[in-house]
């Protein structure tokens, strides 16, 4: 699915922030909206959007103000979005040619930069400082997770804990703020915004995991590229660290991503070797582990629908790769 369209009450909302979305990103310049708007509309769950409303639900609801930080996340996110896809020389996301596919990598570059700087606009509306640093501080270790993952490119010697410092500033990390921020901006207690930027951090690892078993196992209709597209970019994702770690698979894994990393092999065989150890399952395992914590940080939060619905989210992610 292409939005997450299971919690009724949020449907009227997000379609108000879809709509804020398009607007957001008119310009001056035709192109720089043109290829804006081709990002935004090839879709996406809008995950982020939905967790500051529902962050907002501990606080006193305001949907004016809460656009002014869901709008910028996903802005935020949609901007690295195009930056990665000029690093990993990637012609399509969600089943559409990238903006790089479609103007060039100098176009798609300024298009991620005038989107994180509509971002930015948005924002300066809010009063609240502790916003503007949260998000500010954010984003720049999103940043240094790029720069990590590009040093990381077909490293087979990095570590569990290496990539998992790598997919938080990556990915999990703005999933926790979208949690946090949404609380913030409608004055809910500093603790329950605190135990949400919890439950959105473990879900954000957990999500991330996911969606690298999903690239070894998914169909390319699922994910909207090509299956083993990390490992074709030289992204060396849990799945692979585990299974380079076995003795048995370890020496024919190595000689595989030597020869994707030179262009001499597809990614199909390394995918079987992958396949044939435990590397998946252990990471299911972990990232199971990840939405146990989830759920215990929702445990220290008032009883009330939206708790609920956080909690159908986890499970929602924890089933999104199987």
């Amino acid at each position: 699915m292409k939005r997450l369209q299971m919690f009724g009450l949020l449907n009227k909302d997000m379609d108000a922030l879809e709509k804020e979305l398009y607007r957001s990103v008119q310009g001056d310049d035709a192109l720089l909206t043109e290829t804006s708007l081709h990002l935004l509309k090839a879709g996406g769950k809008r995950l982020r959007p939905v967790f500051v409303l529902m962050g907002g639900k501990f606080g006193t609801y305001d949907l004016d103000k809460l656009k002014r930080v869901a709008v910028p996340l996903e802005l935020i996110h949609s901007a690295s979005l195009v930056h990665d896809d000029v690093i990993d020389d990637a012609d399509t996301r969600r089943g559409e040619p990238t903006v790089k596919a479609k103007w060039g990598d100098k176009i798609a570059m300024y298009t991620g930069d005038y989107i994180y700087a509509k971002a930015l606009g948005i924002t300066a509306e809010l009063p609240n400082p502790r916003i503007h640093q949260i998000l500010s501080k954010a984003m720049v270790e999103m940043t240094i997770g790029e720069m990590e993952q590009i040093r990381d490119f077909f490293n087979s010697e990095q570590s569990v804990r290496h990539y998992l410092r790598r997919i938080r500033r990556k990915t999990a990390l703005l999933i926790a703020i979208s949690c946090q921020l949404g609380a913030l901006a409608a004055d809910a207690e500093p603790e329950n915004a605190q135990m949400l930027y919890n439950y959105g951090y473990n879900v954000g690892m957990a999500f991330q995991i996911g969606d690298d078993l999903l690239d070894l196992r998914g169909t390319e209709k699922q994910i909207g590229k090509p299956p083993g597209s990390d490992m074709r970019q030289g992204n060396i994702t849990l799945p692979v660290i585990y299974t380079l770690e076995d003795d048995r698979l370890r020496g024919a894994l190595l000689d595989e991503l030597e020869q994707i990393r030179e262009g001499r092999a597809g990614v199909g065989r390394a995918i079987d070797l992958i396949l044939s150890g435990d590397g998946i399952s252990r990471a299911e395992e972990l990232s199971s582990r990840y939405i146990g914590k989830a759920l215990a940080a929702l445990d220290q939060l008032p009883n009330n629908r939206t708790k609920g619905n956080l909690r159908d989210i986890a499970y929602f992610v924890t089933g999104r790769a199987y």
